[in-house]
């Protein structure tokens, strides 16, 4: 029997954890962005691991699991710096910090356990990371072919080179956008270079990416020139920035409540096959049963044992953050128990919603901030709804309401981020033939592994650079600070609930066109098309950049259907799609480590001055439209 959850793999999937944690946060802070660790991971296992001998395909899986979790955890960043921002905190303190990560991360890979059946084994959607991880996995197999190796590793290299020019050196942009004006109102087209995304756009295929695109068109399209043309610019600001402005802060709360509409919706549809693996999970009662079936779960007894016991850690945890507002009463402990009970309910329905969007555009593109939103949203309404009441505590106050929404909220982000990631792994591991009972165990030790690191590296981030507006020392160069986005947002939107100066009329258009496109999907599946509601709500919310070169990458998908490509071909282009990313995501965590310990992003850099900046974006397009043209050329080749 192969070797599949081992010593070895477990120590080399926590020395992974410690690059991909590191590198995610940074990362993340810096510009909004994580980079997916499964690929890599896998890639790196089975390099190590054929290296020490004996390796097989599922100890690779195990070591990527494990490393994709904790990847995965960094997540957090886009909630715990808020606490921070509001002057609760004055630094990451270690236990509140390691706590609080650990226990919503391991919710997360809980609360997937019920979903795996419904949302893997009898789901269409195509995990296009989780499949191409599978596909690299299979690749370190004998038996594999030499045409597909070479799909794999030309690929990973080529995206890697071009990577490294363009986010390392900068000779190359890694977007470009056009605006145009007609009056006040500003239309904008973007298009990312990013062949990672390009590969992921070819896993999604051709209907995902269409309504993701359709979704960028009235982002960009309909609403930013509607609203510009509206909405006041006080500031006087350029063309370019007014419109990025009214997209983050009025678009993109459309987008996160179709986000949230479509999410319930979908989750509503999906309650009976839900149910099912249920039931399912049921009939497997003990760990025993689970090695004799390789398609068990953890038996839900000890699901139960398990949320039990993060159920009372967290109660402990949140009676702890609330005792310095008057201290440990009947008032502060109901408080406590209700954000345990909201970490358990509000995030089910996080952990279904992240694992449907990363079964659609995979973990990388999958808008947990849209995810996060909703959930700040629901908490911190629900917390002024118990005010009015007379059911909050009057000790806590204003401040400390922000400060246990946001904490909370820290929770739940690490729930919907290993949710988000934890489905790819599953679908992965299905592939390969993996027992899912191990890769959920070695999902809990991801969490626990990943947690210990976070707290030590926000600390480092924060005391070297700072945050954009909250600096940790005088004299510290703003021009060097974090720009913290999505924790700077969600701050905003709970203190703006508490303070009743948030306004819902973008997130009520957004619910209502989520409406409008479920009724037209329910409309196109009597003509066997589909439109997801979910995809479209993404297209709207995630940078056009990102949704408009995913679209490309399923057109380029369809040409090669459509030009008569047959299985042998779409398997080259699975693993040449699988490459690209390996090869930018690789060449990513190496850019971002080296631009943390230089201190700055543009450390590579030799762009000479001067050099106008439509130079890097001409040479960026041209090399990605070749790149486009080669890719089906070579996928059209292998038939």
């Amino acid at each position: 029997m192969s070797r599949e959850l081992s010593l070895r793999g477990i120590v080399l999937g926590a020395l992974i954890t410690l690059v991909f944690t590191a590198s995610n946060v940074y990362l993340g802070l810096k510009v909004g962005l994580t980079v997916a660790s499964s690929i890599p991971a896998a890639v790196i296992s089975m390099a190590v691991l054929r290296a020490l001998g004996g390796s097989s395909v599922l100890e690779n899986n195990i070591v990527q699991t494990q490393a994709s979790a904790a990847g995965a955890l960094s997540c957090v960043f886009a909630a715990l710096p808020s606490l921070i921002m509001i002057g609760y905190w004055q630094h990451f303190p270690f236990l509140e910090t390691t706590l609080i990560s650990a226990a919503g991360g391991m919710t997360g890979v809980l609360f997937t356990i019920p979903l795996r059946r419904a949302m893997v084994n009898e789901s269409a959607l195509p995990y296009p990371e989780g499949v191409a991880a599978a596909e690299i996995l299979k690749a370190g197999e004998k038996d594999t072919s030499p045409a597909a190796l070479r799909a794999l590793t030309g690929g990973g290299m080529i995206a890697a080179i071009i990577t490294f020019a363009s986010t390392g050196l900068r000779l190359l942009a890694e977007d470009a956008s056009v605006t145009l004006t007609w009056g006040n109102a500003v239309f904008r087209g973007s298009c990312g270079f990013s062949l990672a995304m390009l590969g992921a756009g070819y896993l999604v295929g051709i209907g995902g990416g269409l309504a993701m695109l359709l979704g960028a068109v009235l982002a960009w399209g309909v609403f930013v020139p509607f609203l510009t043309a509206h909405e006041a610019n006080p500031d006087h600001l350029p063309p370019t920035a007014h419109a990025t402005i009214v997209w983050m802060h009025d678009v993109r709360f459309i987008g996160a409540g179709m986000i949230a509409v479509a999410a319930i919706w979908t989750l509503g549809c999906m309650m009976g096959p839900i149910i099912r693996g249920l039931s399912a999970s049921l009939r497997a009662t003990s760990i025993g049963g689970a090695q004799a079936d390789n398609d068990a779960d953890l038996p839900l007894r000890q699901v139960g044992l398990l949320s039990a016991g993060i159920g009372m850690v967290l109660l402990v945890m949140f009676i702890a953050f609330l005792a310095p507002f008057g201290g440990v009463n009947a008032g502060t402990v109901g408080l406590a128990l209700v954000g345990m009970l909201c970490c358990m309910l509000i995030g089910f329905l996080v952990a279904a919603t992240c694992g449907y969007m990363a079964g659609i555009v995979g973990s990388s593109s999958s808008p947990i901030s849209g995810i996060c939103i909703v959930a700040v949203i629901l908490l911190a309404s629900l917390f002024v709804g118990m005010r009015a009441v007379g059911l909050f505590p009057a000790s806590v106050g204003d401040h400390g309401g922000i400060a246990f929404c946001l904490y909370i909220l820290s929770a739940l982000t690490a729930s919907a981020a290993i949710s988000n990631d934890n489905l790819q792994d599953l679908k992965t591991g299905q592939l390969v033939g993996a027992t899912p009972w191990r890769q959920q165990v070695a999902l809990l030790i991801g969490c626990v592994t990943g947690a210990l690191v976070i707290p030590p590296v926000l600390n480092i981030l924060y005391q070297t650079y700072g945050f954009v507006g909250y600096l940790p020392h005088p004299g510290m160069d703003p021009t060097h600070a974090l720009a913290a986005p999505q924790p700077a947002l969600m701050m905003m939107i709970a203190s703006g609930i508490f303070l009743h100066q948030l306004d819902w009329n973008m997130l009520a258009i957004g619910g209502a066109l989520a409406v409008v496109v479920i009724v037209t999907d329910l409309v196109l599946r009597r003509h066997g098309r589909t439109l997801p509601p979910l995809a479209v709500g993404i297209g709207i919310y995630l940078p056009a950049a990102v949704t408009v070169t995913l679209a490309i990458g399923a057109l380029v998908s369809w040409v090669c259907a459509r030009r008569g490509a047959n299985a042998h071909s779409s398997q080259i282009g699975t693993m040449l799609a699988s490459g690209l990313i390996v090869g930018e995501s690789l060449m990513g965590v190496t850019l971002s480590a080296v631009a943390g310990f230089a201190g700055r992003d543009s450390a590579l850099s030799i762009m000479p001055a001067g050099i106008p900046a439509v130079v890097p974006d001409i040479a960026g397009a041209m090399v990605f439209a070749a790149m486009c043209v080669w890719f089906a050329r070579y996928v059209l080749r292998a038939r």
